[in-house]
């Protein structure tokens, strides 16, 4: 692919507050975009699959790139935070397992001390690895716009953000400023799992389980997908089908089948849809039995 050494001209912008970034964004529309870590945004750049007009610059703002709360109250994960602050988060690695996984698997060390959740999810993509373990913890989204015919501020579950390969809910005067999870409940275990060339590479097919179980038996089920859809994708068939049941092989199992009849994979140049297709049920079936064990359940 053509990548061009000068970028296009474009005025640079770093706001202080969410509130000048906020009018920033509707003053210059779909022509504005944010800058956080830069390794997505800089990249089209250079490709000129992207050439706004003005770049705002996020990482001035307070509080943005923090890492705040209590697991047994709510966790909240600035939109600016980095993927290494949360890869070294000794709350993120002791409580929300699922998502400290995925975090320690996407790109090199480097591309870790640069790139951040927010921008990891509003680029969009339908391998985006952190999507799959937040969708399956139950986040929520802070999404934050101008004075206008809406709420200023809105908080809304994470599955609902993505609207296809590269689209977001976002309008052009919004802007994600966080992220929040709630306390995993006693008996939950929590597990993510993707396939990729190398460990370091975008996924092929990715997938996220949060199952807690009583007795043996699950109670609640939450498993998600990445890269075999236009977006991240809750595996609701595969959580029906072990909600209420004691967990054994044959569950496990039929559960994995389940999670595989969902999807609606491509052929790219990472993969094909046959194989994700087939991928997709093994992989199931490995994060569920993970996360069983970490519940105290050997399958």
């Amino acid at each position: 692919m053509y990548y061009t050494r000068i970028l296009k001209p474009f005025n640079l912008l770093m706001p202080q507050t969410i509130d000048e970034a906020i009018s920033i964004l509707a003053k210059y529309g779909n022509k504005a975009k944010i800058l956080a870590g830069g390794t997505d945004l800089l990249v089209k750049m250079r490709q000129r699959v992207l050439t706004p007009g003005c770049v705002v610059s996020v990482n001035k703002i307070k509080g943005l790139n923090a890492i705040d709360g209590d697991p047994k109250g709510e966790l909240r994960i600035g939109a600016a935070t980095t993927m290494r602050s949360i890869e070294s988060s000794r709350v993120v690695q002791d409580y929300y397992t699922v998502l400290h996984e995925a975090v320690c698997q996407i790109g090199t060390a480097q591309v870790r001390n640069m790139a951040t959740i927010g921008g990891n999810l509003c680029n969009a993509s339908p391998a985006a690895d952190t999507a799959p373990p937040l969708i399956s913890l139950g986040a929520e989204i802070k999404i934050v716009s101008a004075p206008g015919n809406r709420e200023t501020t809105r908080l809304i579950p994470i599955e609902g953000f993505f609207a296809g390969p590269g689209k977001t809910i976002l309008q052009s005067d919004e802007m994600l400023t966080e992220i929040r999870l709630k306390p995993i409940a006693k008996g939950t275990g929590c597990a993510f799992l993707k396939i990729g060339r190398l460990g370091v590479d975008i996924s092929k097919v990715s997938a996220a389980a949060c199952i807690r179980i009583v007795d043996g038996v699950c109670k609640v089920a939450r498993i998600s997908l990445g890269a075999v859809a236009p977006t991240p994708i809750r595996a609701k068939k595969a959580e029906i089908t072990l909600e209420g049941k004691k967990i054994c092989e044959d569950i496990v199992a039929e559960a994995g089948d389940a999670g595989a009849e969902e999807i609606r994979p491509v052929k790219d140049m990472r993969s094909t849809a046959d194989y994700r297709r087939e991928v997709s049920k093994v992989i199931v079936r490995r994060v569920i039995i993970r996360a069983c064990q970490r519940a105290g359940v050997d399958v």
